[in-house]
């Protein structure tokens, strides 16, 4: 990452650190701390049909999910919609959302937070934990520090089987 001036941060593609594989693949583009808390931003590649993350809520932040390819669903409150190339859908604090590839087609995505909170290190302790090098209990416990707070969605779980 580079700073520019006080306030403009820049992340070169080939500087971007990228967690998971296929056929989930986050590339993490700047983190709060490096925008003076303004956002945090992730991009987000999902193969066909698979998942990206689980029902949850946000305390502070919006959350923004900006389709640059493919077709995604977007748990958004009760609602399950689907979103194409192009499509963009910002979640406010409180609400209730996931994300996943839709059946059948793959996803390509820009996720922005606002304010800014600190993420990056959230997905690296995913990575852990799907590695088995992190416990459930580890994740469940971080859920304050990440300001993202797990729950059931009947709708998600009905949009997804």
């Amino acid at each position: 990452m580079s700073i520019i001036n006080p306030r403009t941060a820049v992340i070169r593609s080939v500087d971007a650190e990228v967690i998971g594989g296929p056929p989930s693949t986050g590339r993490m583009l700047l983190d709060a701390s490096a925008t003076g808390g303004a956002l945090s931003t992730m991009r987000i590649t999902l193969g066909e049909g698979a998942d990206g993350a689980v029902p949850h809520t946000h305390t502070t932040a919006s959350e923004m999910f900006y389709v640059l390819d493919g077709t995604v669903q977007v748990l958004a409150g009760e609602e399950v919609l689907t979103l194409e190339q192009g499509d963009v859908a910002v979640v406010p604090p409180d609400v209730a959302h996931a994300f996943a590839a839709a059946p059948g087609h793959e996803a390509d995505l820009l996720i922005v937070i606002t304010p800014g909170v600190e993420r990056f290190e959230y997905f690296r302790l995913l990575a852990r934990l799907k590695a088995g090098e992190a416990t459930l209990e580890e994740l469940l416990e971080s859920q304050e520090l990440y300001d993202n707070h797990f729950l059931d969605s009947p709708e998600w779980r009905k949009a997804r089987s």
